[in-house]
């Protein structure tokens, strides 16, 4: 598909997340606004379409990818909930819906081409209206990693996201990003680690 379409034209329509949901199901990559900068997603089990996002931004598997959602309970085929005890469980729920994404324990399951090489998952269920209908309409969590090439500043548009990626991006949201300065704050609940202030 060619993202500078009509079809591929996405606002808050039925049939914008129709074809959203029919470029998922083909292994697509979709684009489209989050707290601060655009992102780069795909449904998380497919391994095919996170491999295509990580190709694109010349990013290591090993880092492993930030997945949003639209609740918690889209996460928990990744989040290894019974390992988030009693005591830390208001440090963890606390920072959500918002603009703060948590180191949290992985499912055992969890492939590495989502997690890298960690025993940990990155994830976060976002207030930002945009991505937060996207996840609702498609019944997922999703992929979320900044729309731009290694080296490269994040894109804060779609026609910037048009312009560098074409057709390798299959499917964008027009949609405005968040007044948030910077990405998402990155910190680990459960120890008090920050990776990204």
């Amino acid at each position: 598909m060619n993202p500078a379409t009509p079809s591929n034209t996405p606002s808050n329509t039925n049939d914008n997340y129709t074809a959203a949901r029919e470029a998922m199901a083909a292994h697509g990559v979709l684009a489209y606004p989050t707290e601060a900068v655009f992102g780069l997603g795909c449904a998380p089990y497919d391994e095919i379409a996170v491999r295509k996002i990580l190709a694109l931004k010349q990013r290591p598997i090993e880092k492993g990818v930030i997945l949003i959602a639209a609740d918690y309970s889209q996460l928990l085929d990744y989040v290894d909930d019974r390992a988030i005890g009693q005591d830390k469980r208001f440090s963890v729920f606390s920072h959500w819906p918002g603009a703060v994404t948590l180191v949290l324990p992985a499912k055992a399951s969890v492939p590495r081409y989502l997690r890298g090489d960690h025993n940990t998952i990155a994830v976060r269920v976002t207030a930002f209206e945009p991505a937060r209908k996207l996840c609702k309409a498609l019944g997922t969590a999703l992929v979320s990693t900044s729309a731009n090439r290694s080296g490269q500043p994040p894109l804060i548009t779609a026609d910037a996201v048009v312009s560098e990626f074409g057709d390798e991006v299959d499917w964008v949201m027009h949609e405005p990003v968040g007044s948030n300065a910077q990405p998402s704050r990155i910190l680990n609940p459960l120890t008090g680690e920050t990776f990204r202030a």
